[in-house]
């Protein structure tokens, strides 16, 4: 297909698409507008995790509408239902067909495992088939899979007659219960339920196993915690040879993927630019040439595979993807696309084998959030994550920079309220971003736009430390919480502030996870600058923070090598933990605070949030405690999410309306 003949069928999608938002440009809405329905930003969205089949003619995805939870798979052609499971028991994080007939599903729930201290994640992969209706656990602990394990969710390769799937698992150890090996299975696809075959008994600190073509194995990955040592290993005539060796805290290098010819595994490692990059690892001899995808001003952010793992292309961060591949016309396809639709977050979500089928999900100007399939040189309408949301009614995202106080560019993403027409300055949240090493989009964040609905402004700074933007603007964040990260958030408050984009005198910050702790750090370092504070999921304490990762991953130090290094630099004294831990500092604290966490959050205890409560209480402080019954870490359920928002509605209303 031609990329021109395609540009002049692109560019009638393109005018149905954007032109509702073209012409509400001049006809915004009054302040006096009816307020949306918090329901509205509170839903989860309606359909999520559409995968099409292999041949193209099947879509599956997670459908929940109107307070159900189901996996629905539709035939295309017949616009009929051809399958359907009710999810509402199963946590699925991921799911995507093996075969026409094949749905693997997989949920993570938070759970106990026996012989283990505490609560952990535990991953299950199930296998759903369309014909017989039926959906059955791929891989259970027992008969050689030990029990107390929370990862048999992952499927690292599927064999080529496509009768069994190679998945990893600690195995069994008689001679030592106590240290399982990690190795790898075969399932068979037909009976799951039957003894699985072990390709490989492993290692106690193998992390990783690649498949050839050929149903072999081709290479693993192991990280030895005690020695500080990352080794790749290729496998030859029954023998394991080293083809990379590293010694390193933790891993810095990404074994990610197979090069189309299986001659050398994809490895992501910072390149000369600053940017994470892609090389060749080749297991030949260990030479690592490259980069073979890279570009000088974005990292790369993840790879496209097939079921094996074979790489085909890789999408770059940034606050719109874009992608780069081996074939070329498939650059430059995607490129036409991105160019037709510049102001738009235009994701890849899912393609079939041959690449004549692909699905799209694009947020931008007035789409709150819509897939789209692509195949023969069109585009079609597959379905709305938000029908309940009309175009005008999705407030506009811009991107925006800054210079924060000793000079470092942060860029930064603004939302502002769409049914206000004023030059006056508005009342601003600060939204930072959690991780910390992560990123924001130019996407529909249901945060951002429940707050500029409400007539603020609200603010994503990439404060340094954030992920996406070079590895500088990450190093420049180590030992920066409460600090120079925190003073990124401030700076940029000051730059709006003197511009007259936002009324000094009504901002608050709210954010979760690390935007929790941010939170209350704002409220506590700065607390001039913030007329309300609301953390969700957030740390308080940055000492219990550590000293629960020691707990748990006692036996993998390089986990709490990198929080050490995040957080302190090297250097996590209690004394300087301490330093920067809004709990300890809590008398300073003058503006009302909003605590609201998950009873079964996985990633922050909500110890976090109950001593921080009982401090502020115990100083008479003003300060509100909202406990999420049955929620984790990432607000997935609709009712919680509905909870979140009627608590923080309340609140910010009360103190900068």
């Amino acid at each position: 297909m031609r990329i021109a003949h395609f540009m002049v069928r692109l560019a009638t999608v393109v005018s149905l698409l954007i032109c509702p938002s073209l012409a509400l440009a001049n006809n915004q809405l009054t302040a006096s507008s009816p307020l949306i329905p918090l329901e509205v930003f509170g839903q989860l969205p309606a359909k999520t995790m559409i995968k099409i089949s292999p041949s193209g003619k099947r879509l599956a995805y997670r459908d929940t509408a109107n307070g159900q939870d189901i996996l629905t798979v539709i035939d295309l052609a017949k616009h009929e239902v051809i399958g359907a499971l009710d999810l509402s028991n199963i946590r699925t994080d991921q799911l995507y067909f093996l075969s026409e007939q094949q749905v693997v599903i997989r949920s993570t729930q938070h759970r106990r495992i026996r012989g283990y201290a505490g609560t952990h994640d535990v991953s299950t992969a199930f296998l759903f088939d369309l014909d017989s209706g039926k959906i059955k656990q791929m891989l259970t602990p027992g008969k050689g899979i030990h029990k107390g394990q929370g990862g048999l969710g992952d499927i690292v390769a599927i064999s080529s007659d496509l009768a069994w799937v190679y998945m990893p698992a600690f195995l069994s150890n008689e001679r030592n219960p106590s240290s399982p090996s990690y190795g790898l299975v075969r399932v068979k696809l037909d009976n799951p339920k039957r003894t699985p075959r072990t390709v490989h008994k492993g290692t106690v600190n193998a992390r990783d196993f690649f498949v050839d073509q050929n149903d072999e194995l081709l290479a693993r990955e192991r990280y030895d915690e005690y020695r500080k040592r990352h080794i790749v290993e290729a496998y030859d005539d029954g023998q394991w040879r080293v083809v990379f060796e590293e010694t390193t805290d933790y891993i810095t290098k990404g074994i990610e993927g197979i090069t189309p010819d299986y001659q050398a595994l994809v490895m992501s490692a910072v390149a000369e630019s600053g940017h994470r990059a892609y090389y060749r690892l080749e297991l030949a001899d260990g030479t690592i040439n490259g980069p073979i995808f890279a570009r000088q001003d974005a990292s790369v952010a993840g790879l496209l595979t097939d079921l094996d793992r074979v790489v085909a292309g890789v999408r770059y961060a940034g606050f719109q993807p874009s992608y780069d591949f081996f074939d070329d016309k498939l650059s430059r396809l995607f490129s036409a696309i991105t160019k037709a639709m510049p102001d738009d977050s235009i994701t890849l979500v899912d393609y079939t084998p041959d690449w004549n089928t692909m699905l799209f999900y694009v947020e931008g100007i007035g789409i709150p959030g819509e897939y789209y399939l692509f195949s023969d040189g069109e585009f079609r309408f597959a379905a709305s994550s938000r029908p309940q949301l009309k175009p005008e009614q999705v407030n506009p995202v811009e991107i925006f920079s800054y210079q924060a106080r000793d000079g470092l560019t942060i860029p930064t993403l603004l939302t502002r309220p769409a049914h206000i027409q004023t030059k006056a300055p508005l009342p601003a949240v600060m939204l930072p971003h959690g991780g910390p090493e992560a990123y924001d989009s130019k996407g529909f964040d249901w945060l951002a736009q429940y707050f500029a609905s409400r007539g603020f402004l609200v603010i994503q700074p990439q404060f340094r430390g954030s992920w996406g933007f070079g590895l500088d603007h990450v190093l420049q964040g180590r030992g920066q919480w409460g600090k120079k990260m925190q003073d990124d958030l401030t700076d940029a408050v000051k730059v709006l502030a003197q511009q007259g984009q936002l009324d000094a005198n009504r901002v608050c910050i709210v954010g979760a996870s690390y935007g929790g702790y941010a939170a209350l750090a704002g409220a506590t370092f700065t607390p001039d600058l913030y007329q309300c504070a609301v953390s969700i999921n957030g740390v308080a304490d940055l000492e219990m923070m550590l000293d629960r990762e020691k707990r748990e991953h006692r036996r993998r130090g390089s986990i709490v090598a990198y929080w050490e290094d995040a957080m302190a630099n090297g250097n996590a004294s209690d004394a300087y933990l301490e330093s920067v831990s809004p709990i300890h500092h809590a008398a300073k604290i003058d503006a009302p605070i909003l605590l609201i966490h998950g009873t079964i959050d996985e990633v922050v205890d909500i110890e976090q949030s109950e001593d921080m409560y009982s401090t502020l209480k115990k100083l008479g402080k003003e300060v509100t405690f909202i406990e999420l019954d049955d929620e984790g870490h990432y607000l997935s359920r609709n009712e919680t999410r509905l909870q979140t928002l009627q608590a923080i509605d309340q609140f910010i209303h009360r103190h900068i309306n």
